[in-house]
């Protein structure tokens, strides 16, 4: 489980750099997993601290985002794995714009609206500016027409 945050400002949105694949950096909304016993809406304010320096007001609870895949296991025995991820709007309330160190994360930046399809991310930024834009009444996207 992980909770994640949709911060825009001035046409712009909050985002992390994470290496990803093969060494090619990728975008990543800010947030990341719950540790054991953590509330999820604290797990968000920490973890947008930690990759990017600001601290946010949770303004509202977007969506919840289910994914399954399988992934190669040990011993050539394949994982199952099924990840649930909540994605919040935020705020910045305080706090300076940093990278973070030794951490999932490598950069963090503003980056306009606009530009958002041409950058290399991962999907979840997607889906979660899907949630920002469309606010569905109950939390789920319905699959997007091909």
């Amino acid at each position: 489980m992980a909770a994640y945050a949709v911060v825009v400002q001035d046409g712009r949105i909050l985002l992390a750099r994470s290496p990803g694949p093969g060494g090619v950096p990728e975008w990543v909304m800010p947030g990341g997993g719950m540790e054991h016993g953590e509330d999820p809406y604290d797990t968000v304010r920490r973890e947008v601290m930690e990759e990017t320096g600001y601290r946010i007001e949770v303004t509202g609870l977007l969506g919840v985002d289910s994914i399954r895949f399988v992934l190669p296991g040990r011993l050539g025995r394949p994982t199952d794995h099924h990840g649930v991820r909540l994605v919040y709007e935020g705020r910045v309330t305080g706090g300076e714009l940093r990278n973070e160190v030794n951490g999932s994360t490598e950069l963090a930046a503003w980056q306009p609206l606009e530009d958002v399809p041409g950058l290399v991310r991962v999907s979840l930024v997607d889906t979660a500016l899907r949630l920002w834009r469309e606010r569905p009444a109950t939390g789920r996207l319905e699959p997007a027409e091909e």
